[in-house]
Parts: C-alpha cells; sequence; structure tokens
C-alpha cells in the first residue's frame, strides 16, 4: 500500500493556486474555541508532514503493523492472531429519538450513518496527525463529506445500522474490497475528558469494541471506534424533536484474521 493518497492530500495545502474547501460550521460561541483549536492543530501537523513527505525521494509503503490504535487503559486489546487490516475515518451522523411528550426523558439511540475515508496510512505513518482528524473533520458539513475537509481522502465504504438494527460497515468501492462487517457491541468505554466536541458543543460519544457476526467477509473479526468527536444526545429531549441527528467524526479499526484460542 502507498501513501500517494495522503501524499497528494497535504501537498494540496501548499500548492501555488489556493484550493477551496468546505465553509467551517461552528453554531456557537462555546464551540468556537474548540474548533479553531482542532483546526489549527490539524493544519500545524500537516505543515510538518509536508516537510517530512517532500524530504522522500519516494512515496513511503505503509506497514500496518506500525500502527498505534489508543485503547486509553479502558477498552479489551483485539484478540490473539489478528491483524490490523484497515483504519477508516468516519463522518456522520449519530441518530435518535424522542417522546416529546415527556420532556424530561432521555432520547434514545437509533443508530448511526457515516461515509468512511481510508486514513490506513496516514494511521501507519503518523499517528498523531490521525488522531486530529476527527476533531477537525466534525466541524465540516456533511453536504461536503466528501472531501473530509481539507483531506480529500479517498473513500473506502459506509457504516449504517440494519433495519434490525444490526451495525453494519460495507467497505466495497470500485477500487478495493476490505470486507464487510456486521457487528454486535462487545464493550464500551466513556470517551476520554479532552476529546473533541461536537458542532453544538456536543460531547463525544463512547468509544467501542465490536465483534462480527455471521455474514463478516475477509476474516473481519473486530470492529473498534475510537478518538470520538461529538454525537452526543442533550440528556433530555427538552426543546428536541421526535427524530434528530447529532453530528460526529471518528476513527474506526478493523481487525481480521483468525482468532488464536487459548491453551486450556
Amino acid at each position: 500500500m502507498q501513501l500517494s493518497t495522503f501524499v497528494a492530500s497535504v501537498l494540496a495545502v501548499t500548492a501555488s493556486a489556493a484550493p477551496t474547501y468546505p465553509t467551517v460550521t461552528v453554531a456557537n460561541a462555546g464551540s468556537a474555541i474548540d474548533t479553531l483549536g482542532s483546526l489549527s492543530g490539524y493544519f500545524n501537523l500537516v505543515a510538518d508532514k509536508v516537510k517530512a513527505v517532500k524530504s522522500y525521494g519516494m512515496a513511503p509503503v505503509c506497514d500496518l503493523s506500525q500502527a498505534k490504535m489508543p485503547l486509553d487503559g479502558q477498552l479489551p486489546s483485539p484478540a490473539k492472531g489478528l491483524k490490523l487490516a484497515h483504519v477508516a475515518i468516519g463522518r456522520g451522523t449519530q441518530n435518535y429519538t424522542c417522546d416529546t411528550s415527556k420532556p424530561s426523558s432521555a432520547p434514545v439511540a437509533t443508530g448511526a450513518v457515516a461515509t468512511l475515508f481510508n486514513g490506513s496510512c496516514i494511521a501507519a505513518m503518523y499517528p498523531d496527525l490521525i488522531e486530529r482528524i476527527p476533531g477537525m473533520a466534525v466541524h465540516f458539513p456533511l453536504s461536503d463529506a466528501n472531501k473530509l475537509g481539507p483531506a480529500s481522502l479517498a473513500e473506502s465504504g459506509h457504516h449504517y445500522f440494519t433495519a434490525d438494527g444490526t451495525p453494519f460497515f460495507d467497505l466495497r468501492t470500485p477500487n478495493q474490497d476490505i470486507g464487510e462487517a456486521p457487528c454486535a457491541k462487545n464493550s464500551s468505554a466513556p470517551a476520554p475528558s479532552l476529546s473533541a466536541k461536537g458542532q453544538l458543543g456536543e460531547n463525544a460519544v463512547p468509544w467501542l469494541r465490536l465483534t462480527t457476526i455471521e455474514g463478516a467477509t475477509h476474516k473481519m473479526k473486530e470492529v473498534y471506534r475510537t478518538t470520538t468527536a461529538g454525537g452526543s444526545a442533550p440528556a433530555t429531549c427538552q426543546g428536541m424533536d421526535a427524530e434528530f441527528e447529532v453530528q460526529y467524526a471518528t476513527l474506526y479499526w478493523f481487525w481480521a484474521g483468525d482468532i488464536e484460542e487459548d491453551d486450556a
């Protein structure tokens, strides 16, 4: 796997003609500082990586064994025998419903929808940069999600929930077939306290470990959701519609292989 996609995207930042990027969404003053902090940190790192990429005589090879998935000490590690197969940046919405007759009741989560972007090479070579992307991406409108802000990363698939409520990852595109992963939740952990907030200052949704169920392909076994930004619902349904969405971004880590059984 080559870093050509990432090289092209970071070098675009230094092109002589100023590129056109999506408008940043800052919905209130409370989230403005968080937004600017996320974006400035992202662009500062991009500038550093541009210098590094220019110093290479050829595009470096991406080695996913070098990628380091953050678990924050709370989620279980991947099962023995599995290897990291793909890293995706997810940008979409967490979806909720409310009983409008009971404004003091809590919203109910009904699933999520997201476009997945290929972040494997960035994760392998620039872990500091991949960790910044969700906090940047959540502030760009979904109408421009195919650009993922200034990153211009290639799509690697989509995430959604099936009619029976199963979280599903479809990592098939005209250019690659990484696999399909219907999943069930295995464990969760609160997002770290300093996680990036959403467009309206929403807290980050929890980190997750998912395990695949029947129908998974290419030996896909586990999916982790880490480095979340935004996505959480308000504490109550006061003032909310019967159905509503909350913008979020995150990193998804896909693990595949044959799980090794522990000796009895």
